[in-house]
């Protein structure tokens, strides 16, 4: 199997890590485009890189297998950190979170709106697929999750009209449940209610904000110091979850607005954004690799 995938700000996570010396953390290792340009242009670091994805893991392991400075496991991302006893061997943590062109591509695993299947889970093992999820949530269930994870304006509507198609018809293909929801481009917007449900859909699937929450969580949590984090978003519920995150870790006083002084002992800061605005992919990227356009990533550095 040849590379699959495009990385995306590939320049910009060089440039983040390039004067590292440590243990950097590839939470998202996808095909290994990121983690193999680091190592490439840094000698001074080495890697642990996971991926929940058993295709990925097989493709890098025998990508990367005459490279001793990357360890390669399979493991959810918010669980990354379990995996290692010192924490402050480590420099870097870079996250992609988003899904590779191979997941996007490959019809089998269903996360193409033009797929004919209707599976969208990044690991195998979990028990609970797309197809599941479509076929025999109710309509509360549905609207719910097309609210919160897609900001859907009509959720009822959509989650009804699945509902109402199934009682005849049995949903298992992306295919099939795209030309029922809609396939034109929403007004005032750039996607349409067959991209908006399948995400979604495949965020229930992967529990991908719970994930990233997680992983955020373990990183304040965690003794690591005098590293930079790294994520790389691709759509508004996950950056702005990385934004507000990164805004409680920089704010020193915890105090609540309405007190008239600091109790709180003014020293919670456990570092400083280096990114005040997303950097996002340049013009030659995007025309490269559309894809790339909705990427945003944002950079903290921790110095407790």
């Amino acid at each position: 199997m040849k590379d699959i995938h495009i990385p995306v700000l590939l320049d910009q996570i060089i440039d983040t890590f390039i004067n590292s010396n440590g243990l950097i953390i590839d939470a998202t290792l996808g095909f290994g485009g990121h983690s193999s340009a680091i190592l490439n242009s840094n000698k001074n670091v080495k890697i642990l890189a996971c991926d929940r994805d058993e295709a990925a893991i097989k493709f890098n392991l025998e990508k990367f297998k005459n490279n001793d400075r990357i360890n390669i496991i399979k493991s959810n991302f918010s669980n990354i950190l379990n995996n290692i006893k010192d924490h402050s061997d480590v420099v870097g943590i870079l996250a992609d979170i988003g899904i590779s062109s191979y997941q996007l591509d490959s019809d089998e695993r269903g996360f193409n709106i033009n797929s004919n299947s209707l599976d969208m889970r990044m690991d195998k093992s979990l028990k609970i697929d797309a197809e599941f999820i479509i076929n025999n949530y109710s309509v509360d269930e549905l609207a719910r999750i097309f609210k919160i994870y897609a900001e859907i304006k009509n959720p009822y509507f959509l989650a009804e009209k699945i509902v109402k198609f199934r009682q005849k018809n049995y949903i298992c293909s992306n295919k099939v449940l795209s030309d029922l929801v809609g396939r034109n481009s929403i007004k005032n917007r750039k996607v349409s209610n067959a991209i908006l449900v399948s995400q979604a859909i495949r965020i229930e699937v992967n529990k991908e904000l719970n994930e990233l929450e997680i992983l955020l969580n373990s990183i304040k949590n965690s003794n690591i110091n005098n590293a930079k984090i790294a994520i790389i978003t691709f759509h508004s519920l996950e950056d702005r979850i990385v934004k507000n995150t990164f805004k409680s870790w920089e704010k020193s006083c915890i105090c609540s607005n309405l007190a008239l002084k600091c109790s709180c002992g003014n020293n919670h800061s456990i570092g400083k954004i280096l990114t005040k605005k997303p950097i996002v992919a340049t013009k030659d990227e995007i025309e490269f690799n559309p894809r790339s356009s909705s990427a945003k990533l944002r950079i903290f550095e921790i110095k407790r």
